[in-house]
């Protein structure tokens, strides 16, 4: 007998809304505006990897993430896709980003993860190196192999460089660019997530674009 079932939402959520009224230039300096960002990214980042080795043994011994550290790491994840958006990452905005690891509701970039509650105590010692590398080899093609918060090489790269030249010449961001980057960063945030161990549920290699995420899908099933 034939029946349905509802592809569940995925538990890393990304949006992205395109601001309509972009500048032609000032993503060419967008580099300077992004620095204090970029300063305090780094050290973020650096917080964030000995969070998730802390984080790590709390969940080997527990098999649950602890809440203040998850907070955190989410924290970092957002920060970095705020600056992204903003700067080479994608262009998608002219507006500065804020300076908190909170959830800023009315910013046009915005990310969340939920909370998965109990984790596998097994799949953290083998998701974050051996079971994510089929996902690593895909990221390598989209990020060039070198990402970093406010800016990505490899196929992203070229993407938001083209769309920066196409905003210069033409004052008009392409659509289908924009819902292209947005879904290669879907993917990579998914990823990051399941590799910084905050899901046990594996990413889909699914490119899902566009600004806002999918609605749940109804799956035929058996």
């Amino acid at each position: 007998m034939n029946t349905e079932a509802v592809r569940p939402r995925q538990p890393t959520r990304l949006t992205a809304v395109l601001d309509p009224h972009l500048s032609r230039w000032l993503w060419l300096v967008k580099w300077l505006l992004a620095l204090p960002h970029i300063v305090v990214l780094f050290l973020l980042w650096t917080a964030f990897a000995g969070v998730s080795v802390v984080a790590f043994f709390a969940v080997l011994v527990t098999g649950r993430y602890p809440r203040s550290l998850f907070d955190f790491n989410v924290g970092v994840l957002r920060w970095s896709w705020r600056v992204g958006y903003y700067s080479y990452g994608a262009l998608g905005t002219d507006r500065y980003p804020p300076f908190t690891l909170a959830e800023v509701p009315d910013y046009p970039a915005r990310l969340s993860v939920r909370h998965p509650g109990d984790l596998s105590r097994g799949l953290v010692l083998v998701k974050w190196w051996l079971l994510a590398v089929p996902h690593y080899l895909v990221l390598a093609v989209f990020a060039g192999g070198i990402r970093v918060p406010w800016a990505s090489a490899g196929l992203i790269g070229l993407l938001t460089l083209f769309a920066g030249i196409v905003l210069t010449t033409t004052g008009r961001y392409p659509a289908g660019i924009f819902d292209l980057l947005i879904g290669l960063h879907r993917w990579v945030l998914r990823v990051a997530a399941y590799a910084a161990l905050m899901t046990d549920e594996y990413p889909p290699f699914r490119l899902d674009q566009g600004g806002e995420e999918p609605a749940p899908e109804v799956l035929p099933g058996a």
